[in-house]
């Protein structure tokens, strides 16, 4: 069995998240107090009590949402013995790409939380809040060709690119509000469903630029080791040991696409994986794992049960 951890990006975040990990470990009640005292704020009590609309801004759910896949990753080497170089792999959702390069030692759990606090801070700053939107297409005939397509009609209006083709089913665009309007109406003709998606600023497009080069700038000052398990990468849906390629990459990350469904095959393929652990809040990465690569196994975990019989399994 050749296993990779993946760890889940923004959307996953609910109230109440790691809660579980934290009453019954004190490993996880560690990582948590870590991620609070980077940052000087009360995190973990935003994340057991909300406000919920507190949670959900960038700035917050991107840090919390690591915080719990870093807490699951912590107890699994604490209590039960599974450390990172079990895996053949990691690999991260947009924001969970620091996730995996955290729980694989190329950053610190303070400097990615502070990274990320950052990270969500520029996003918002570089577009003002109604100038941009992202929309998911989906349904059976949503493919990456057909997202291509409605971007196109939509870039002639504004900026419209594909952000996010997270599976075949499932391809998000990003942008311009009117561009990415355009965008939807030329999908719904090529046979799509298109959502408007209920996010502060339009990810993964060139208008991130701005917080692009904010990134850099962090980044350059960050410090990078080589990680425990090769990181396929966002940008590359490629492997990568080298620190100083990783750095760069975060920075593309900021513009560029989120090639997940890539990053999966090429695992499932090429990797040999054979089994897939979602760390951290929700199911989302191993929904797409079971459509992406129906013969691996996928399981989630982020509860306490689900660590002991994963560990119990290897």
């Amino acid at each position: 069995m050749s296993l990779a951890f993946i760890f889940p990006g923004q959307g996953s975040q609910a109230i109440g998240m790691g809660q579980e990990l934290a009453q019954a470990f004190a490993s996880a009640r560690e990582v948590f107090q870590e991620v609070d005292d980077a940052l000087e704020q009360k995190l973990s009590l935003l994340m057991r009590d909300g406000p919920e609309d507190q949670l959900t801004l960038t700035e917050n759910a991107q840090p919390a949402l690591m915080a719990v896949s870093l807490a699951v990753m912590r107890t699994l080497e604490k209590e039960f013995g599974v450390n990172i170089g079990r895996a053949a792999f990691v690999a991260g959702h947009s924001l969970g790409e620091y996730s995996a390069l955290a729980a694989a030692g190329a950053i610190s759990l303070s400097d990615t939380a502070r990274l990320l606090k950052l990270r969500g801070q520029a996003m918002q700053r570089a577009v003002p809040v109604g100038q941009g939107a992202m929309a998911s297409l989906i349904g059976p005939k949503t493919d990456l060709a057909l997202a291509e397509a409605a971007a196109a009609a939509g870039s002639e209006v504004g900026v419209c690119v594909v952000a996010n083709d997270n599976n075949s089913g499932n391809v998000v665009i990003s942008g311009e509000k009117a561009a990415v309007d355009r965008a939807i109406e030329k999908a719904k003709e090529l046979g799509a469903r298109a959502i408007p998606l209920n996010v502060s600023a339009p990810f993964h497009c060139p208008l991130m630029q701005p917080a692009a080069d904010e990134m850099a700038r962090a980044l350059a000052e960050a410090t990078f080791k080589a990680p425990g398990a090769p990181v396929v990468t966002n940008i590359q849906a490629q492997p990568t040991n080298d620190p100083e390629v990783l750095r760069r990459l975060l920075v593309e990350q900021v513009t560029g696409r989120v090639r997940w469904r890539e990053s999966m095959i090429w695992m499932a393929g090429e990797g040999g994986v054979t089994r897939f652990a979602e760390a951290g809040a929700g199911k989302v990465l191993t929904g797409m794992a079971k459509r992406i690569a129906p013969d691996a196994d996928a399981v989630s975990l982020n509860a306490p049960a689900d660590l002991e019989s994963f560990a119990k399994s290897l």
